[in-house]
């Protein structure tokens, strides 16, 4: 297999060594589950309570507030259709939400909507950003849920959530605030019982953990209804046996990114600053991202150049790159998100999603550049002969 230049971090990061260590013997010779009484249960359910603090940990909440689930998008569509279940019963039946959520986030809501719910899109700025005040001018009396995700997948904007629910809470304070954080983990340091934010949805694998585990925040005494149901497991919140290894592994790569934060960041900004001065010497480029993103995402468009053939040379030439959620595609339908943003089509169909992580190197930022330089031009010297 050829070296690949992957930056396409935000769809996935790669395993971290020694989150495939930490993992194996889970894969092998601890194999009890851990819901069995017997020695090989009580070994593995003490593994799943040591994965749960190192998950706190990096949510800065206790431990009884974590709860395992499949991954991000089984936390954030529990996380919705729970609390509104919990609303419901006091005659809540109200959601607001925004225009750029992730999928995970949009289509519950538009599930929720075919039971009876009212949901309300918040349409942002044009940098993707949400105005606190435009999500409390659609609270009601009869909301039962607001989600606003905190780091936004395609554009990296960062909204102020803390403030958002603590607007939302003097407001009213039955209102069950929501956060989807699963960009926000890898890049931002989260201190979630310091918010009133009362629900919140991260994934292992976008901070170099394995595949098919998440973690959902409830804030204790928050009303929520458990969506997956027939087992005592996660102390009834969300039945099922619970990934073992996954998990093992979900709480060493949090205890890695936590312990070399700051370094981290430090590195992605780097990487971001080498990626935006060779932007600067491409024709046309744009970035759409706002300068105070997260930094590990930058979305640019390239005027006049698709981005489904500018994505297939940069794959042919080694680089890994996407046009948006890893979860979109192979969907014919433009950026949901650039269009709430008031992007026109054509420059919609132009854009770009590069993502870093703490494994790139600025020696692959800048061997990147000049590939996407030369691509670019190729693209438009075609352009110019047909």
């Amino acid at each position: 297999m050829s070296v690949v230049i992957y930056l396409d971090n935000a769809a996935t990061t790669p395993l971290l060594p020694q989150v495939r260590t930490a993992m194996s013997p889970f894969l092998d010779e601890h194999y009890g589950n851990p819901s069995s009484v017997h020695s090989l249960g009580r070994e593995a359910r003490r593994a799943v309570e040591m994965g749960r603090e190192r998950v706190a940990r990096l949510l800065g909440s206790s431990p009884e507030q974590v709860v395992f689930t499949s991954g991000g998008t089984e936390a954030n569509g529990s996380a919705l259709v729970a609390a509104w279940l919990a609303g419901r019963k006091a005659g809540r039946t109200e959601v607001v939400t925004t225009a750029v959520e992730h999928h995970a986030v949009l289509e519950p809501s538009e599930m929720l909507q075919s039971f009876g719910a009212k949901v309300t899109y918040v349409l942002p700025q044009p940098d993707g950003r949400v105005n606190t005040q435009d999500v409390l001018a659609a609270v009601t009396d009869k909301t039962a849920v607001v989600s606003v995700m905190y780091v936004n997948n395609e554009l990296g904007t960062v909204n102020d959530v803390a403030a958002i629910a603590a607007a939302i809470h003097e407001l009213d304070p039955n209102v069950i605030v929501h956060s989807d954080m699963v960009q926000a983990a890898p890049v931002l340091r989260l201190h979630l019982e310091d918010t009133q934010v009362d629900l919140a949805a991260i994934s292992a694998h976008k901070l170099h953990g394995p595949k098919g585990v998440g973690a959902l925040y409830v804030r204790k005494g928050v009303p929520w209804q458990p969506v997956l149901r027939g087992g005592n497991q996660e102390r009834r919140r969300r039945a099922g046996t619970e990934n073992l290894a996954g998990i093992v592994g979900f709480g060493e790569a949090a205890d890695q990114l936590g312990a070399g934060f700051e370094a981290h960041l430090r590195h992605l900004n780097e990487l971001r600053a080498v990626f935006r001065e060779g932007l600067a010497s491409i024709p046309e480029a744009v970035v759409n991202s706002p300068d105070d993103a997260s930094p590990a995402i930058v979305n640019v468009r390239f005027a006049g150049i698709p981005s489904e053939r500018l994505l297939m040379r940069l794959d042919l030439a080694g680089v890994a790159a996407s046009a948006g959620s890893a979860c979109t595609a192979g969907s014919l339908e433009p950026s949901h998100v650039l269009m709430a943003c008031g992007q026109s089509l054509s420059a919609v169909k132009c854009a770009v999603r590069f993502s870093f992580s703490s494994q790139t190197s600025t020696e692959e930022i800048r061997r990147a550049m000049q590939i996407l330089s030369h691509e670019v031009e190729r693209l438009r010297q075609t352009n110019r002969i047909s």
